[in-house]
């Protein structure tokens, strides 16, 4: 099969269907994220800035809503179909974002991230250097 950049990409998995339909759900609503989370690093908070300031508020909304919108997936950056890692530009900078599995506790790995019963989904967004 072929992905939109021409690239073959393997079949995937039901499992791995259903988790990149959680995974692209999750990110739609990053504003009400429920038991999951979404994080930056020190490096993404300094490039928005305060956002106590109106400004950096701003900068925090047009960063979600980059992520939210992301759909450039391919076998470079997708290679499981499971839709969970991108690379973008954001105010200059190249920026990754990555979604993570854990169980309901964040204490180990999620037994089975197609399971939203047991798994809580952390979202980082981080800087390419920070990688």
């Amino acid at each position: 099969m072929a992905d939109p950049n021409g690239d073959w990409t393997p079949p995937i998995s039901q499992s791995q269907a259903t988790i990149a339909t959680l995974n692209d759900a999750f990110r739609h609503a990053l504003h009400t994220p429920g038991h999951n989370r979404v994080v930056m690093t020190a490096g993404v908070a300094d490039l928005i800035g305060d956002t106590s300031l109106f400004r950096g508020f701003q900068r925090r909304a047009e960063l979600l809503r980059t992520v939210r919108d992301y759909d450039a997936f391919g076998s470079d950056f997708d290679p499981y179909g499971e839709r969970d890692f991108g690379r973008f530009e954001f105010a200059g900078e190249s920026l990754y974002w990555k979604i993570d599995y854990y169980d309901r506790d964040l204490a180990y790995g999620s037994p089975d991230p197609a399971d939203p019963a047991l798994t809580t989904r952390v979202l980082t967004i981080l800087l390419t250097h920070e990688y």
